[in-house]
């Protein structure tokens, strides 16, 4: 595994980790708003495994990627950042995104950056209001930080009791800044939430564009999330003539976290199927 710095427009960089090989399809990881590349670490080194060349990026504004000056996280500048990111690819590639990083692969894709398939993880055009108002309550819901690691923690346990607190806090020390004032913070840009811009919505970007009747694209739907419902997924596959769905019982918003062994066994066999790998390499 190699970690790379992408420029891209504005003079601003994106850190990626790259594995497996470049002359393999590849499989662009985007992560969830608020997460880092971090939560992709296991399913990269997977997918790199199974055969394909893995670029697992820090959105913009989150991780160790740039902060936008402007607060411009729209997802016409986060479709502009992707196709940069395709370009470290050769002919085929896939994207795969969590949340906003699903979404960021439907604009890619509606803006021209049309992928040979797409997996999006428990993300749909129209999403649940109640469960986006949530999950946008506890992003906010912290702005001073935390005096320490266990604190985060027990933030995260209030807001999703049905996961089990981790025994060791390594992985949620990588979704933490330590700030000047010696507290965490989260590890994105709080413009992402407050910048006030339009960013246009989704559906209108579908409704418009060509892709959706030719990507082969699959949604792996956490059964236990309040983000998608029945209704968002007849709407999607409404929109969508290629989708497939993949269920994962146990699993909430955040499958690959919830059920990594499921979820990473599903993306594969799926990506295997439309964008079949090389000789498998080690990332």
């Amino acid at each position: 595994m190699t970690t790379i710095r992408i420029s891209v427009d504005g003079g601003l960089y994106i850190v990626a980790d790259e594995l497996g090989g470049r002359g393999a399809p590849m499989v662009v990881l985007g992560h969830g708003g608020g997460q880092t590349r971090h939560s992709w670490d296991r399913a990269g080194h997977e997918l790199a495994a199974a055969g394909y060349h893995v670029i697992n990026y820090d959105l913009l504004g989150h991780g160790e990627s740039d902060w936008e000056p402007g607060g411009d996280y729209s997802f016409r500048r986060r479709a502009a950042d992707l196709a940069l990111l395709r370009e470290l690819g050769g002919k085929r590639f896939a994207f795969v995104g969590a949340s906003l990083g699903g979404l960021s692969a439907m604009a890619a894709a509606s803006h021209g950056t049309e992928p040979d398939a797409i997996v999006l993880v428990d993300v749909v055009a129209r999403l649940s209001e109640k469960g986006v108002k949530r999950i946008i309550g506890f992003m906010s819901a912290n702005p001073e930080g935390f005096a320490s690691l266990e604190e985060a923690a027990d933030a995260i346990a209030a807001y999703y009791p049905d996961r089990p607190r981790p025994a060791r806090l390594d992985g949620l020390r990588k979704n933490l800044r330590l700030g000047d004032d010696g507290r965490f913070h989260w590890h994105w840009d709080p413009k992402f939430l407050s910048s006030g811009r339009d960013h246009g919505a989704i559906d209108a970007l579908l409704d418009e564009a060509a892709w959706t009747a030719r990507v082969p694209t699959l949604l792996v739907r956490g059964m236990k999330s309040d983000i998608v419902t029945d209704v968002g997924v007849a709407d999607l596959s409404a929109r969508l003539q290629k989708l497939e769905v993949v269920d994962i019982g146990g699993a909430g918003h955040m499958v690959a976290g919830d059920r990594n062994d499921q979820f990473n066994a599903a993306v594969i066999a799926f990506l295997a199927r439309v964008m079949p790998p090389l000789t498998a390499t080690v990332g």
